[in-house]
């Protein structure tokens, strides 16, 4: 019985050596490629040739390889994290492209994410944006209520963790013309808008997220819908618009 045939590419990767540094696409040829390997193996055989051939290899981020921490997000062939749909690139497998196609690979594109290196990104913006309000303040002086004790509707429980499932990959971010975080921010802000742990601080909190997000150079929201299509954990856009009747209820109780 023959071997199964490995997949021969043509990989067009955005190479740059810092963000102060001009950037180019430079062209790659790699051969026998497994349909069963990962998109990010597939990058990693690339590296050890190069690396064998005497050449720098390709800087390209990642962590988990499980679709979980979103450091993984690279735009490919004009899609962020790939042609495949729900997933993260780790995720993202060699069956879905064919024998003799060009990929073409490059980091994600916003003026709030300025490249490091190659293909790695500064998303160090949705960290500030966090830092801003992206949490509850807990008593821990010992007399600390149970969370289990507090009664919450199931409907807003879950709401709750679907918004909770943001990995603050970015695609979100690359995926729009206008490069808005709007749907990282609403993600973030329904996560604890929904529960009564988050209420205590829930106007404080959208009004100081919202803020950083624009004080981070992050674009408006026009409605296009792009975000939600290719976002790996399927956050929807009901978040915005709760984070948007956050904001307007916080704004003119401010007065």
């Amino acid at each position: 019985m023959s071997a199964k045939k490995g997949l021969h590419l043509t990989l067009k990767i955005w190479r740059q050596k810092n963000n102060k540094s001009k950037g180019q696409f430079e062209t790659y040829k790699i051969s026998d490629v497994s349909t069963d390997s990962s998109f990010l193996e597939m990058l990693d055989i690339l590296n050890e040739n190069l690396i064998n051939e005497g050449k720098e290899p390709i800087a390209f981020d990642h962590d988990c390889r499980e679709g979980i921490c979103g450091m993984c997000s690279l735009y490919i062939n004009g899609r962020a994290h790939g042609p495949d749909t729900g997933i993260t690139t780790c995720q993202l497998h060699m069956r879905m492209f064919k024998d003799g196609e060009t990929i073409v690979i490059e980091p994600w594109r916003s003026a709030a994410f300025p490249v490091i290196k190659d293909l790695i990104v500064d998303r160090s913006a949705f960290d500030r944006v966090m830092a801003a309000g992206g949490f509850i303040s807990v008593n821990t002086s010992g007399n600390t209520l149970d969370a289990n004790a507090i009664p919450v509707p199931k409907e807003d429980a879950d709401k709750a963790m679907d918004a909770a499932a943001c990995i603050a990959c970015g695609a979100c971010v690359a995926s729009c013309k206008n490069g808005s975080a709007m749907l990282f921010v609403g993600a973030k802000v329904s996560q604890f808008a929904l529960l009564p742990q988050g209420r205590v601080e829930a106007k404080r909190r959208v009004l100081n997220m919202v803020k950083a997000m624009d004080e981070e150079g992050f674009g408006n929201c026009s409605n296009t819908g792009a975000c939600e299509v290719e976002c790996p954990k399927g956050i929807s856009l009901e978040n915005i618009a709760r984070m948007n009747r956050e904001y307007m209820a916080a704004f003119v109780d401010r007065g």
